[in-house]
């Protein structure tokens, strides 16, 4: 999945923004208050409205009322779009609204388009807990095949649709869209987490948290011995001096993390290296998982580290979007900025109380200094992302 587009509708700063015709990995700046982890908590939205219901998701940030855009009446609106596996263009809209002091799914629709021309079908189109589902998506893209609906009720009308059908076979389209969403990685790194010892074991994945790094790496280095050794290859680039690291077993059960330092004779265990190298492994066994996440967003990844690690940073983000999946990283950090091209940046631009986002490389000025060897983050600090200032 690749998403192409993404539109919202008063949702907290924006009141109305597009990003469209979004590259494999987008990089977002802006000022502080702008709305970079705004714009990636869209994605968190998504994602907590689906595995529980959108009233719970409201309520995680702090209700309707503080959600929706202020001074505006009508309901939060989220549209992507993308590209399936088959290459067809979807579209999923998304409207939450309040009823009789409820939050309620006002509209949801989910349709995919035939070719370029031609009517889009409505798999999914409800209203507050009820609306219709196609029921012969078996002939989608067909010629001259006609869809068929049937009308269902859902039990809570804050409950997506997609949610409650996708559990059935019955709707394959459906059931693959929510699966997508459903394993989108929504990065919310601590570093406390990742220090202590974990229980024994292997993850296939590295938790949002980082909290599962040794069960990760153990994993890794048991059944993808390559990948091991990749993320090995590049701590010894990216950290000076480690020169191996592994998840040792403790006698009680417990995985610890080591790391082995060329200077000394003895390794480090987790609790007693740098913050910085702990973060730049955890992400290292995030970026070389062998199944990347359809859709990874990240915040301020800079955080703890030194700034000349982080443009090659930058460059491992991007190696990930090529393997297929897709990236979202908002920064403060210029270093970071300047391992982006200029078509990766995204910049946002706050007046009057709200937030429009604008694209780096459509800045005539930009793009030809760009062109000229200037590098965008060094262009940012020196103030030329009009509207975007770094303070």
């Amino acid at each position: 999945m690749h998403i192409e587009h993404l539109e919202l509708r008063n949702y907290r700063v924006f009141h109305h923004a597009i990003l469209s015709d979004l590259p494999p990995m987008a990089v977002v700046v802006g000022a502080n208050g702008s709305g970079k982890s705004t714009l990636l908590d869209v994605f968190s939205f998504l994602k907590d409205a689906l595995t529980q219901n959108a009233a719970a998701a409201v309520a995680r940030r702090g209700g309707f009322h503080e959600l929706r855009s202020r001074r505006r009446r009508k309901p939060i609106g989220i549209t992507v779009k993308f590209r399936e596996s088959g290459g067809r263009l979807v579209t999923y809209m998304l409207e939450i609204a309040i009823r009789q002091r409820r939050v309620v799914v006002e509209r949801e629709v989910l349709r995919y388009r035939r070719g370029s021309h031609g009517r889009p079908w409505h798999f999914v189109d409800f209203s507050r807990g009820e609306g219709t589902a196609i029921t012969n998506e078996a002939v989608y893209g067909q010629e001259d095949a006609e869809p068929a609906w049937d009308h269902y009720e859902l039990d809570d009308p804050s409950v997506l649709a997609i949610k409650g059908l996708g559990q059935f076979r019955d709707f394959r389209v459906v059931a693959e869209f929510r699966n997508l969403i459903e394993n989108w990685h929504i990065s919310n790194f601590h570093i406390q987490d990742a220090r202590p010892s974990a229980e024994a074991g292997y993850a296939e994945h590295l938790s949002t948290r980082g909290d599962n790094v040794a069960q990760v790496a153990r994993f890794l280095y048991e059944h993808h011995p390559k990948r091991f050794r990749q993320v090995l290859d590049a701590m010894r680039r990216r950290v000076p001096g480690i020169e191996s690291v592994e998840a040792k077993p403790t006698e009680d059960g417990r995985l610890v993390l080591r790391f082995q330092d060329g200077s000394f004779k003895d390794p480090f265990i987790a609790r007693y290296v740098s913050d910085g190298t702990i973060k730049m492994f955890a992400y290292l066994v995030l970026l070389y998982d062998p199944t990347p996440h359809p859709l990874l967003a990240v915040e301020e990844p800079e955080n703890q580290l030194y700034p000349e690690l982080l443009p090659e940073l930058a460059e491992e983000f991007r190696d990930y979007a090529r393997r297929g999946g897709q990236v979202f990283v908002s920064t403060h950090s210029p270093d970071f900025l300047n391992g982006a091209e200029i078509d990766e940046v995204f910049y946002l631009v706050k007046q009057g109380g709200y937030s429009s986002v604008r694209r780096a490389h459509e800045n005539e000025l930009l793009r030809d200094l760009v062109d000229e060897g200037d590098l965008p983050g060094s262009l940012w600090k020196q103030g030329l992302f009009e509207g975007a200032s770094l303070r």
